[in-house]
């Protein structure tokens, strides 16, 4: 029987990566809503602004959190915009660390890769970790059950598990579960700010959404607060990376995988405005809600306003988001932690590098992308700081992982060729304004955050990317320039020449 050829898109997407030097081993079978759909997944605005609502509250309150909002996803735009032109010419599933390799050479690809995996496995650890504490808040609410760190670090690695047998089923049902996503946060956003706008309760001026400064921080600069306060933007804006990680699993993937990542920050940044300026006019006591005793502020916003029954109806609408949040991240992790072991950046790289045969996924990767988080959340049994401190790599990794390729795309000048979805003459204003934003909100990440600083509250970002990038730095000398090879394909004459843009 003669063998069907496979159809015009896929082969053009197949022969892009082959001349990439890459052989295309994953199931093609993710459109452009699929693609943008993972992506406005991990970025999760039900996930991000809750979890995060209660630190927007002690640090510049709802002015700062809605002109953080504004501006942070504004910027984060223009990045988005850069990055996806970067996305268009190199669409694999290494992402960024792929990228950075082609325009500047392996220590670039190296240090990139190393950013990027550790932000990743982080934001699976605080995604999950974080839907854990609020199954907790939740389970307080219904049936009087008080969280305590044991049983929370157990629904974090049943929810770890859940979401490595659901990954490693294949691309297929991911998509589904992605573009079910989607809708559930967006209806889930109306029906939130819907039902809190026409409950019968007062609810708070446009004066004091819009201006209210409040400052629970200790730090009295109030332009300091400014800056610190709108992270509760540069948190929630990450992961939209995802979209590059499944570029081989999606079709037309140098026009899909771009549209995806700036449709996906577009959207996310109108509704979670919608949703922040919601949850902020149904504040009825605000000194009530920072000291919830659920621990999650909006949840008693939504006690507040709507009485217990429709508290948790709500509350369970955010944790099924965080559900599909972690989901999506994992298989974003699982994507780069396969592409960075085909080229041999990772111990065990055969094993991670592998794929079903039957499902065409990576699935030695599936199951080391959910095991890590676990062990990097285990010190939150003894420590929340310590956790947090690891945690932080979420931010403090991916951001600049994101302006690396951005910034040596710009580098090359006119020897960048970029793909058919470019910004064109746009490409180099939007792209320096990007770097610099990348530079400047990695500082604000890892300024303090609180005062007087202990050991409790003091921010371990800058920490974690330190170690970070002296974890790449020892492994690139250790066995990274020995073993470390992007392509199979590589040719000599082509290392060299990027061994001389170093």
């Amino acid at each position: 029987m003669p063998r069907r050829s496979a159809p015009p898109s896929l082969a053009h997407d197949d022969a892009v990566l082959a001349q990439l030097g890459i052989r295309a081993e994953l199931a093609r079978k993710m459109g452009v809503f699929g693609n943008f759909a993972i992506s406005f997944s991990v970025i999760c605005i039900l996930a991000g602004g809750m979890s995060l609502f209660g630190y927007g509250l002690g640090h510049g309150g709802p002015a700062v959190m809605l002109g953080g909002w504004i501006v942070i996803g504004f910027m984060t735009l223009l990045v988005g915009l850069s990055l996806a032109d970067v996305v268009s010419a190199y669409p694999t599933s290494g992402g960024p660390y792929f990228m950075a390799d082609k325009l500047g050479g392996p220590r670039w690809g190296w240090v990139t890769g190393w950013l990027n995996l550790l932000g990743l496995l982080g934001a699976i650890a605080g995604i999950d970790y974080g839907a854990a504490t609020f199954i907790g808040a939740f389970a307080q609410m219904q049936w009087g059950i008080a969280p305590t760190g044991g049983t929370t670090m157990a629904v974090f690695g049943c929810i770890l598990l859940l979401h490595g047998l659901l990954n490693v089923r294949g691309i297929r049902l991911i998509t589904v579960l992605n573009s079910i996503s989607v809708w559930w946060q967006l209806l889930g956003v109306a029906v939130i700010v819907g039902a809190l706008t026409l409950a019968p309760a007062k609810h708070q001026s446009a004066q004091f959404v819009f201006t209210q400064f409040h400052n629970d921080s200790g730090i009295e600069n109030p332009l300091y607060v400014c800056l610190i306060g709108a992270l509760l933007a540069g948190y929630t804006f990450c992961g939209y990376d995802a979209s590059s990680h499944v570029a081989e699993e999606t079709t037309k993937a140098q026009t899909s995988a771009p549209r995806g990542i700036v449709h996906a920050i577009t959207v996310s940044w109108i509704a979670g405005f919608i949703l922040l300026a919601g949850m902020l006019f149904s504040i009825q006591d605000y000194t009530a809600t920072q000291d919830s005793v659920t621990g999650v502020p909006p949840a008693q916003i939504f006690i507040d306003v709507l009485g217990m029954g429709g508290a948790k109806a709500l509350l369970l609408i955010v944790i099924v988001a965080m559900l599909f949040c972690g989901n999506a991240e994992v298989a974003a992790a699982s994507r780069m932690i396969y592409a960075f072991s085909r080229s041999r950046a990772l111990p065990r790289w055969q094993l991670f590098g592998s794929v079903s045969s039957r499902t065409k996924t990576p699935v030695p990767a599936v199951w080391l992308a959910v095991a890590l988080p676990f062990l990097l959340a285990l010190p939150a049994l003894w420590s929340p700081a310590a956790y947090g401190a690891i945690t932080a790599i979420n931010a403090v990794g991916m951001i600049p992982a994101y302006g690396i390729p951005v910034y040596l795309a710009l580098r090359k000048g006119d020897y960048y060729t970029p793909g058919p979805w470019t910004l064109g003459r746009w490409r180099r204003p939007i792209g320096y304004i990007a770097v610099v934003y990348v530079v400047v909100i990695t500082v604000v990440f890892c300024l303090p955050q609180s005062a007087p600083i202990t050991a409790e509250s003091f921010n371990y970002a800058g920490v974690t990317l330190a170690i970070a990038l002296v974890l790449a730095w020892l492994t690139w000398i250790t066995r990274g320039r020995r073993d470390y090879q992007l392509t199979a394909h590589t040719t000599a004459a082509e290392q060299a020449s990027m061994d001389e843009v170093v």
